[in-house]
């Protein structure tokens, strides 16, 4: 086991110096204009603990106000996946989960962390198993000694083929046991009709998998998944399908009462294409709604879309378009407590790639867009991820370096 502390030490971390390319906090002349409009949120910088040339976070929400965070930075065995939770007041000192020279580090498909209501932390990567054939296996490791000590890797997926298994959603089911999603590419290319599968098992705090549950046999190749638990227990899964004709629009699984629906489309955008555009969804669920952010470009119209459904996922209202004009996507979706939602994507500018953030509600969608950050540096903030504790949203991206500066992650948290 890799031994690291999370709990017990709280760690202050001093503000990074800045990065000239980095605007955090700009806000578009309307937005300023409309500075009481309730819809704007105050954007505030926080530092995170993680390393020189560390990038892909992800977040979860805690119940006490905190958040999870983890990310993959180098190390002296190649790769390291760490995790630490805190919020601006300071964070845990980090913990190792894994550190290997076999780890998939790839900007898309990137390690996640959830934490069970019982305390549990799970934290999943991807090891490679097959240079020659790019094949890699889902790892989850858990914890319940707040990081001090890790489980050895649970494989969700019992196929052991020599193929690639990834995009993954972890959610937290039950007190002690969370749910496992992934793209599953066992039978990809084997005949005609062989595509990535979505498939999901279930883990419990102590180690035991379920077997495994197939729920869509075709679908895109390299899109992200996501999951959310719906009051009354409906499991809601969002994830870009892919029919024959390669149409390749966004579906929701819903399991109601133990039992797995058929895929249901959110909305018909027609967007075919032939290849994946490494573009997913983001769902959210509270109470009896649901809210869908994704990304579409059909006949070459980059978009970013959001969908609210009254009924725990059954349907989807009509969508509203939320970006400027030139979607790059990459988005993610949550609710806030008043049930209106919070959504970011990534977009186009003349002034360089924008992280946008906006709060969308069922009746009026986006009205008062905000811009995070602004990058113009070579490489990409990729796939931005946030999570909200009451009316905070915080959000953390993978800041590219600049000149001499490396690679960062930064995070910042916005109040309504």
């Amino acid at each position: 086991m890799t031994r690291s502390g999370i709990g017990g030490m709280t760690v202050r971390i001093g503000r990074t110096k800045g990065i000239s390319i980095l605007a955090l906090g700009l806000m578009d002349a309307a937005v300023a204009a409309q500075a009481q409009d309730s819809t704007v949120a105050e954007i505030v910088e926080i530092a995170v603990p993680s390393g020189p040339g560390a990038s892909a976070p992800s977040i979860f929400a805690l119940e006490d106000g905190r958040v999870a965070l983890s990310w993959t930075e180098p190390a002296a065995q190649g790769h390291a996946v760490k995790v630490a939770v805190g919020n601006e007041t300071g964070w845990s000192v980090p913990a190792t989960v894994v550190a290997a020279n076999d780890l998939i580090v790839n900007w898309a498909d990137f390690p996640s962390v959830a934490v069970l209501p019982d305390g549990t932390l799970a934290v999943h990567w991807l090891k490679e198993t097959d240079i020659t054939t790019y094949s890699y296996d889902v790892n989850i490791a858990l914890s319940d000694d707040n990081g001090e000590t890790w489980s050895d890797p649970v494989i969700p997926h019992r196929d052991r083929t020599l193929s690639q298994h990834g995009f993954v959603t972890l959610l937290p089911v039950s007190d002690n046991r969370l749910s496992v999603f992934w793209l599953d590419g066992r039978d990809y290319g084997s005949d005609d009709t062989g595509a990535m599968q979505l498939r999901s098992a279930d883990l419990a705090a102590d180690g035991t998998l379920s077997s495994e549950t197939v729920l869509d046999l075709r679908t895109c190749s390299c899109c992200q998944t996501s999951a959310a638990m719906a009051g009354d227990d409906t499991l809601l899964v969002a994830y870009r399908d892919r029919t024959e004709e390669e149409v390749r629009d966004i579906s929701v699984v819903r399991r109601v009462d133990g039992t797995w629906s058929d895929p249901g489309s959110v909305h018909a955008d027609g967007w075919e294409i032939s290849g994946c555009p490494i573009n997913g969804p983001a769902i959210d669920a509270s109470g009896t709604d649901a809210v869908v952010a994704w990304f579409t470009a059909p006949m070459g119209a980059p978009a970013v879309k959001v969908a609210f459904s009254r009924d725990t996922g059954a349907s989807f209202d009509p969508p509203f378009r939320i970006d400027s004009g030139e979607a790059a996507g990459r988005v993610d979706a949550q609710f806030l407590p008043d049930g209106s939602a919070v959504v970011t994507w990534v977009e186009w500018t003349r002034g360089g790639e924008i992280l946008r953030l906006c709060r969308v509600t069922p009746d009026a969608g986006c009205r008062t867009p905000q811009a995070i950050a602004v990058n113009t540096a070579a490489g990409s903030i990729n796939f931005p991820r946030m999570a909200v504790s009451g009316n905070d949203v915080y959000i953390a991206w993978s800041q590219p370096g600049a000149r001499q500066w490396p690679d960062m992650i930064r995070m910042a948290v916005a109040r309504y």
